[in-house]
């Protein structure tokens, strides 16, 4: 009786899990947002954790925006299996430390021009027009870079050109190197 009912109301009043309700739901995405766009991070228009932009500046203000590569399956994947890429986006790989990164394209089914960074995100290498790869063994054309790069961007085959990017240009996107690799 009334032991059971103290119980409860007990249980209903210390009910710690609450399904928030959809304005608390809409007002945390929306504050999301807000915390994204001032990091200079996009979300693209179905966003999800792994669908966050970045945008790659060129000196004469041109955009690039990147998905970013920066987990071992996210660069182990990369651009595979893409049917097409549009002149604006790409993706940006990033790694812990400087050394000549090898990229392949298995699986990656549309040309790309292939750009290495250094710590200071300035340009040591280009790749332009590697094309795809179909094979279905590992016998994929490797491609590196000259010096020791910290990142890869990679975009649709003839950007770079478009872009007039070259050895040493110097590029700007909110993702700083680890501090240790700027002394």
């Amino acid at each position: 009786g009334s032991r059971a009912r103290h119980y409860d109301l007990v249980m209903r009043s210390n009910t710690p899990c609450r399904r928030p309700s959809r304005a608390r739901l809409r007002l945390a995405i929306g504050f999301m947002a807000i915390c994204l766009s001032s990091a200079g991070l996009v979300p693209t228009k179905t966003a999800t954790a792994e669908e966050i932009l970045i945008p790659v500046t060129t000196p004469e203000g041109a955009t690039i925006w990147a998905e970013h590569a920066d987990t071992t399956e996210k660069r182990v994947r990369g651009l595979m299996f893409r049917t097409n890429l549009p002149k604006d986006r790409g993706m940006l790989f990033t790694f812990g430390e400087p050394q000549h990164w090898t990229i392949w394209m298995k699986n990656t089914w549309i040309a790309l021009d292939i750009i290495w960074l250094d710590v200071r995100k300035r340009i040591v290498h280009i790749e332009p027009d590697v094309p795809p790869c179909h094979r279905n063994d590992n016998g994929c054309p490797q491609y590196q870079p000259i010096r020791k790069a910290v990142f890869v961007l990679e975009v649709a085959a003839g950007v770079a050109a478009d872009l007039q990017l070259k050895k040493g240009t110097q590029l700007a996107f909110p993702i700083d190197p680890p501090p240790y690799l700027l002394r």
